[in-house]
């Protein structure tokens, strides 16, 4: 199935009708390029595991084997993914939420398998983006999602949605233009040890 269309939303007020239009390619099985906090990403639905093995295969690898991250709308649904946290672990993440960071958790058994093979851990977005957060809200459940390289080996992250719409209009089935995308990448943090510790740093601060 291949939509292989672009869609312009905007950024701070995104259409509901077109962000419905998404929404629907995502509950089908698509592949949808979308805008975030930090730099453009490919994301599918958690419950397609057709889907998820697309964008798997984009990145070349095998499901069980790529470090996609979750997508939430916000903290609400933390609890039905992962196992329980500590109360700083929780303030902590409150306080930067929305924002530019992927925090590595421990899972549950609700995740499906294809995605975490032998892992134990997830790594959750909560984009400091609206038209992100309202693609999930509107999905009802978490996105899968990797970000958008660049075959360069200078400039790593595309930020122009133009330029990822050329490459990869054969590959996806909706790319939202939602403006120009920043090439900085997340902070990764990691609250699975018994100190929290930031693995990558990236845009977001702590």
């Amino acid at each position: 199935m291949l939509y292989i269309m672009m869609i312009r939303i905007h950024p701070d007020t995104p259409s509901l009708r077109q962000i419905e239009t998404a929404v629907q390619i995502l509950a089908d099985g698509g592949l949808v390029v979308y805008p975030t906090d930090s730099v453009y990403a490919i994301g599918c639905s958690l419950l397609k595991p057709k889907a998820i093995e697309r964008l798997a295969r984009l990145r070349g690898m095998k499901a069980n084997k790529a470090r996609f991250s979750f997508v939430f709308h916000d903290l609400s649904d933390l609890a039905l993914y992962t196992r329980p946290i500590s109360n700083p672990v929780f303030k902590m993440i409150r306080r930067v939420t929305p924002g530019p960071f992927t925090f590595i958790l421990e899972a549950n058994n609700k995740i499906p398998k294809l995605v975490l093979s032998n892992r134990k851990t997830i790594g959750i977005r909560i984009p400091d983006n609206n038209i992100a957060r309202e693609l999930v809200h509107h999905l009802g459940h978490p996105m899968l999602s990797t970000s958008v390289h660049d075959d360069d080996d200078i400039v790593e992250y595309t930020t122009d949605p133009e330029l990822i719409h050329e490459k990869y209009q054969h590959e996806v089935d909706l790319v939202i233009n939602g403006g120009y995308g920043d090439n900085e990448v997340t902070t990764v943090v990691d609250c699975t040890g018994p100190e929290i510790e930031i693995l990558r740093q990236g845009k977001g601060v702590l």
